[in-house]
């Protein structure tokens, strides 16, 4: 599944308030550019999804059958 896709069925499926699959979104979407993007570029900008995702933290405790 390409990033295109991905986003497709987020749309598709409500899912665009989902916080984990816009960041499964944006780690599609660097993959992709992997070839074009500099070492240091790459390894920046995954930091940063990576600094977002633990951001959110266990926001999910407690309303699991809603979220997931």
């Amino acid at each position: 599944m390409d990033s295109k896709d991905l986003a497709q069925y987020l749309e598709a499926t409500d899912s665009i308030s989902k916080p984990w699959l816009l960041v499964q979104l944006r780690l599609k979407k660097l993959q992709e550019r992997r070839a074009t993007t500099s070492p240091e570029e790459y390894a920046q900008e995954l930091t940063d999804i990576h600094q977002d995702l633990m951001n959110l933290g266990e926001w999910w405790q407690g309303i699991e059958n809603e979220v997931f």
